[in-house]
């Protein structure tokens, strides 16, 4: 995998381009951090009290998280996570039994259709299905949600690669 350049300056300064800048500066970070990990330290889960915190069940997470939020919630879609009311956390297991460079891969390929998703309607444009409070998000919230979510694991993937190989950066 290659570094892609990452900045979290918008080509422009409308809200929209201000969003997805961040959205995806957050989505590039998370792979950057993953660049040349092996695959044994990609699968380990250093912390005792968090068995299924690693570098691919985040990567794993991630791309569920955004799965649900934009075609389960936003456009009301049945949901086909791989989680269960017996395993909700089920995407961070079952990510150490596939290689990281293809979680990774499967993220790029589904945040590229997300941006689409975001480019096709208005930021106002109101969830499919209400949340469990019963409002309906706007696709904004969603996005703002979404920077919010990744750029938190993105604190858990940095120590994750700090524990594994030493490796730190931005």
């Amino acid at each position: 995998m290659t570094s892609q350049t990452r900045t979290d300056k918008p080509s422009a300064w409308d809200e929209r381009t201000q969003l997805t800048t961040f959205l995806d500066y957050a989505r590039a970070t998370a792979r950057a951090k993953c660049e040349g990990v092996s695959p044994e330290d990609a699968r380990k889960a250093p912390l005792p009290g968090s068995p299924l915190m690693t570098l691919s069940g985040l990567i794993n997470h991630l791309r569920w998280v955004e799965y649900f939020w934009f075609q389960v919630v936003f456009l009301g879609e049945d949901d086909k996570g791989p989680w269960t009311d017996e395993d909700p956390d089920r995407e961070m297991r079952i990510a150490v039994d596939f290689p990281l460079p293809q979680l990774l891969e499967e993220y790029e390929e589904q945040s590229a259709r997300y941006r689409e998703l975001v480019a096709a309607h208005d930021l106002d444009t109101k969830a499919e299905r209400a949340g469990r409070d019963g409002d309906h998000v706007d696709l904004r919230w969603i996005i703002l949600h979404l920077v919010e979510e990744t750029a938190r694991h993105n604190g858990h993937i940095d120590i994750l690669r700090e524990m594994a190989d030493g490796r730190t950066g931005d």
